[in-house]
């Protein structure tokens, strides 16, 4: 089947971890999510996936930028909603995910959803994977993200 090759086995796309974590806004509550914050919601997921199965959750890359890690082709998409929040999807296929998935995505949306896009970026500051590729290609390896979450799963698992 052609569908199959396409992607890696069980692999979703960055649209579809951030269709799943838009979905997830509670409005009512006060809560947006804007693009800045996507992108940081993203590449925690992504850290901590490599970090807890080896493998990444999606294929396209994550670059530093100056405000933090980027994935470059979802920041354009929705480029178009400047600073403001980006809206609720309305085609999200929630079949997509595995349980495994939907729990880390769970998981990383109840431990950073609830900070500011800029609390946000100013953590991936202080974070290796973000300071190494700044300082060098611009772009953020899954190994470096892979060895630093590693030892964060490590502290929490610690205390």
């Amino acid at each position: 089947m052609k569908g199959d090759n396409d992607q890696k086995k069980g692999m979703i796309s960055c649209y579809d971890v951030a269709k799943y974590f838009l979905a997830q806004v509670d409005e009512d509550a006060g809560d947006l999510i804007s693009n800045l914050k996507l992108q940081k919601l993203l590449y925690y997921a992504q850290g901590f996936h490599l970090a807890l199965y080896d493998e990444p959750l999606f294929p396209e890359l994550i670059e530093a930028w100056t405000h933090g890690p980027v994935v470059p082709e979802l920041y354009y998409y929705y480029k178009k909603y400047g600073v403001g929040a980006i809206p609720c999807p309305k085609d999200v296929d929630f079949s997509i995910y595995d349980e495994r998935t939907k729990s880390l995505l769970d998981e990383v949306y109840s431990v950073f959803g609830q900070f500011s896009a800029w609390k946000l970026r100013n953590m991936t500051h202080e974070e290796e994977p973000w300071k190494l590729a700044a300082q060098t290609s611009g772009q953020i390896s899954h190994q470096s993200m892979k060895e630093y979450f590693k030892t964060q799963i490590d502290c929490e698992e610690a205390v």
